[in-house]
């Protein structure tokens, strides 16, 4: 755990509520994501995490509660809105990410071409750059998609379920992946039921219907 804890946090969330008509799926959710920390949200199926998580990234407004946010998001689906229908290939769904550094839509420079050069590396898909997006498998699909998060270069990196169905080699690589950029000082917060995934965990939160049942610290 990176001593930059001690900072102030990424994302602040006070009785966070989000209800879906009669439904509540989160109640009186407090939450704080510091920096240089690897945070994994665990809970049952419908317990509200990937809710929780979009929440966070500020993808959907809660029905009461506050939200403070004091850094730029990258957000990592579990799956991608990219229609396999668009003519698109690794190499632009990389850029889409480096484009995010800028704030705006701009001509793909060096600058931008190299940034994508770099997450794709890490993320081994440097010989996939010209593939079609939509001929991937599941394991290559996230690591795209988590390359893309990188690009993004933001302080606080948010991902669902980045290693279900894929097969080991890719699983290991993100879960490699994670724990590095939390060592870099990124906030990370990652649903997750990958026992190797919590087991690198900073903390553990869990959540049951709708609410925050624990928290905690884990020791490495």
């Amino acid at each position: 755990m990176s001593s930059s804890q001690q900072s102030p946090a990424r994302v602040g969330l006070r009785g966070i509520g989000v209800d879906f008509g009669e439904r509540t799926a989160l109640d009186r959710v407090d939450l704080d994501v510091p920096p240089g920390t690897l945070t994994v949200v665990a809970g049952p199926n419908g317990a509200g995490k990937s809710t929780l998580l979009e929440v966070i990234a500020g993808t959907r407004q809660p029905s009461r509660g506050v939200r403070t946010a004091s850094s730029a998001i990258a957000f990592v689906p579990q799956r991608t809105a990219v229609s396999d229908r668009l003519p698109v290939t690794v190499r632009d769904v990389v850029t889409v990410g480096a484009w995010g550094r800028t704030g705006r839509w701009r001509r793909v420079g060096a600058d931008l071409r190299a940034v994508v050069a770099a997450a794709m590396e890490r993320l081994e898909i440097s010989a996939l750059a010209a593939e079609p997006f939509a001929v991937l498998s599941g394991g290559q699909r996230q690591r795209t998609l988590l390359a893309q998060g990188l690009a993004r270069g933001a302080d606080l990196l948010l991902l669902d379920e980045p290693t279900t169905g894929l097969d080991a080699a890719s699983a290991e690589r993100i879960r490699e992946i994670l724990r590095a950029e939390a060592e870099r000082g990124v906030a990370v917060v990652c649903v997750s039921h990958d026992p190797a995934v919590i087991a690198l965990a900073d903390r553990v939160v869990s959540l049951a219907d709708g609410r925050l049942r624990g928290e905690g610290a884990l020791a490495h």
